[in-house]
């Protein structure tokens, strides 16, 4: 533990953050670095809970009162190590995890609990800046060749645990950079890529091979990487968006989330991309659908490129500023929280549903919709009208943010023929291996849209089944069954 009494004596102090008519200027990271002495008092909130169920709420099995104590006590290098022992890019969560391991600390029964995020954070970039994260090349070579297919957050967690245990590992990419999600779809002002590329500059010490432009199943045949590869990954994310199938939809101005994050991130990176191609909020009235971390990527977005207005729709009624009787600790607590995004302005509206659009010439003008209430029916829930409550709204640009229905179907998982579940996603057994013999899965892929943290939890348990079916046996650690 930290300090016995810290717990005590100190309060919760979260994340600083740039001013926002500062940040609102540029695309540069919203987030400040946390004071050193400031944040060892956070460490020192730790308590001796004799049971620590930030291990059980996080997927990773972080030893966090570990690192915690290391960091209170200057202890940096220590607490890396203790950090990489079980997380593979902590850079990665420390920005992009919203913390379950927050909900299910002790003391979030009655107080607030300890900035968990923040140390860890902290703890990376301290140990960037002093040298101590270096490339880790396995000793000896198996000779095996692993393929993992998809580049975000799941595959280069298994790219790396594969590599470690001495398997020769190429990583294939569809689109023309790799970190898939990490790069195309966080915006620049929640994690910057050139910390992305610091991480992947190691992996390629490490001797990790990219190839990007390669869409398996569409430009590179199954069949090739059958060939070629002793055994494949399949860490493609869940990459099918969920529709609004309503009347007007057609009307140009409405895209998905993931058509128009991509091509702000493209222009931070220096790509030239034409005006007629390029989808901007600058001088429009934009809605937003989707309450989830998507739209609040959009959102940020949107308020960068200059909107004139922003609403964001979510069907769900407000959460409790407080946990209900039936969200009890340490459950992942369901409340109202504000993203740094929804602090820069807009408006954010619940229980709201959108029943059309309509237009002029083509392009959307209108927006109609109405209150809902959400109806128990059995185990499920409905949305039912509430009479009266109709309305319209003036739009120029409209963004689906309302999350995804899982991997999509076409091209590589229809050529390979690996069994789906009922909800739409990769089958896999307890070995993390697919109907496929030698295909493994992790990710979004085969558990459906999720968290980075269970992203790279799932690759590193998926490389210790991979692991042990090419070797017969594995010394890779698994934090998931």
């Amino acid at each position: 533990m930290g300090k016995p009494t810290g717990f005590v004596e100190f309060k919760r102090k979260k994340q600083p953050y740039r001013p926002i008519e500062e940040r609102l200027r540029d695309w540069k990271l919203q987030m400040l670095p946390y004071p050193t002495e400031e944040l060892q008092k956070q460490g020192a909130r730790c308590m001796d809970c004799a049971v620590p169920f930030c291990h059980q709420g996080c997927p990773l099995g972080n030893i966090i009162p570990d690192w915690n104590d290391l960091v209170y006590r200057s202890r940096w290098q220590d607490a890396i190590d203790r950090l990489h022992a079980t997380n593979n890019f902590p850079e990665f969560t420390g920005t992009l995890c919203p913390a379950p391991c927050e909900g299910s600390c002790v003391l979030d029964i009655n107080n607030d609990p300890v900035t968990i995020r923040a140390i860890e954070l902290a703890t990376i970039d301290h140990a960037f800046e002093e040298g101590w994260v270096t490339p880790q090349p396995p000793a000896v070579r198996t000779g095996k060749k692993v393929a993992v297919v998809g580049s975000g957050p799941a595959g280069l967690a298994a790219a790396q645990q594969l590599n470690r245990a001495g398997h020769w590992v190429t990583v294939f990419e569809r689109a023309d950079r790799i970190g898939g999600l990490l790069r195309y779809g966080i915006p620049e002002f929640k994690m910057e890529k050139r910390v992305l590329d610091r991480r992947l500059e190691l992996m390629e010490k490490e001797e990790i091979q990219f190839r990007v432009n390669t869409n398996v199943g569409v430009n590179v045949s199954v069949e090739e990487l059958r060939r070629e590869f002793d055994a494949i990954l399949l860490a493609g994310g869940a990459t099918a968006p969920r529709d609004l199938k309503i009347p007007g939809r057609e009307l140009r101005g409405i895209h998905f989330a993931m058509d128009y994050l991509p091509l702000q991130n493209r222009r931070c990176e220096g790509d030239v991309i034409p005006d007629e191609e390029f989808i901007t909020a600058k001088g429009k009235r934009v809605v937003i659908i989707g309450g989830g971390d998507t739209g609040a990527d959009c959102l940020g977005t949107v308020h960068r490129q200059g909107a004139l207005s922003v609403h964001q729709f979510e069907i769900l009624p407000r959460p409790p500023d407080t946990r209900a009787p039936d969200n009890p600790w340490p459950q992942w607590p369901v409340i109202f929280r504000s993203s740094a995004a929804h602090e820069e302005g807009g408006t954010r509206e619940f229980a709201v549903s959108t029943t059309r659009f309509s237009g002029e010439n083509g392009h959307v003008k209108k927006l109609h919709a109405h209150r809902v209430e959400v109806v128990r029916e059995g185990s499920r829930l409905d949305f039912k009208p509430v009479p009266g409550t109709d309305f319209e709204m003036e739009v120029d640009l409209v963004l689906l943010a309302m999350g995804f229905l899982g991997p999509e179907r076409n091209g590589m998982l229809e050529h390979l023929g690996v069994k789906m579940t009922e909800r739409g996603n990769v089958w896999r057994d307890e070995t993390w291996m697919t109907s496929v013999p030698g295909v493994f899965t992790a990710g979004d892929m085969q558990r459906g849209q999720s968290l980075i943290v269970w992203a790279i939890a799932e690759g590193r348990s998926a490389a210790r089944g991979l692991d042990r079916h090419l070797m017969g046996h594995s010394d890779l650690p698994a934090p998931l069954p």
